[in-house]
């Protein structure tokens, strides 16, 4: 293939083709003590939209597991009485900021994630952000401190607009129910995996899945292994390692 003819093949491809960059997963764990006593792991449940897993909760409840919650402003508005069990029990639980209509941080237009589509600017991304941050504070009364955003890819762009406005975005090391899609055996499975310091992710507004079923089973597993169960505001958090660091 000749050197002008790559000229024109670049020249002819649209500009969002050559400069977008490949939306990523942001992968972090607790910071975690070589002394301590107890096995640590957090669990963060995402509230897109939709419904309310009253049986998870219920579980989580009743085994004092604490959770951070990141609901979106929609699912706030839908569901009040959730709202006010989650409240009820603030020891246990965080409510942080999942926006306000469940858009993937990722800016450009006609960009999408899992068929999700972006936001059209940095504009259009400060306002889900600041009104998803605006809900959280009017139901709990405190500031949002941390940010996740629809499907939990990120455009380094849009990372770095989220920071900015004060905001930390929030990871994971281990997703246990992609999307509340899995059955109850594979999200145990998934559990299984967990470390100390692990941060897992899996949701909480999909009440006729399998994800409240395989959760309990394997939490359970989990605290009879001595795990301890931390709000990220509870601890540090640092990238994840790479495999084989």
């Amino acid at each position: 293939m000749s050197r002008s003819f790559l000229v024109l093949l670049v020249a002819l491809l649209p500009a969002a083709a050559i400069a977008e960059p490949r939306p990523i997963e942001v992968h972090q764990v607790l910071v975690v003590s070589a002394s301590g006593d107890a096995r640590l792991a957090a669990l963060t449940l995402d509230a897109c939209d939709g419904g309310f897993d009253g049986d998870l909760i219920g579980f989580l409840i009743e085994n004092r597991i604490a959770a951070t919650i990141f609901a979106t402003k929609k699912w706030l508005d839908r569901n009040p009485a959730a709202v006010a069990l989650l409240k009820t029990h603030s020891d246990l639980f965080d409510i942080e900021n999942h926006g306000a209509n469940h858009v993937p941080a990722v800016i450009g237009r006609n960009r999408k994630v899992y068929g999700i589509a972006g936001e059209a600017d940095v504009a259009h991304l400060k306002r889900e952000v600041t009104r998803g941050a605006a809900a959280v504070s009017a139901v709990t009364g405190s500031p949002a401190r941390w940010y996740r955003g629809a499907t939990g890819e990120y455009d380094p762009e849009a990372i770095k607009v989220i920071e900015a406005m004060g905001y930390k975005v929030a990871g994971f090391s281990v997703n246990a129910d992609d999307g509340a899609t899995l059955s109850r055996r594979r999200v145990m499975a998934r559990l299984k995996k967990v470390k100390d310091g692990d941060i897992i992710i899996a949701h909480l507004n999909r009440p006729g899945s399998e994800t409240a079923e395989g959760l309990a089973a394997g939490l359970k597993q989990l605290l009879d292994q001595g795990f301890r169960f931390v709000k990220l505001n509870d601890t540090g958090v640092r990238p994840q390692p790479e495999r084989g660091s």
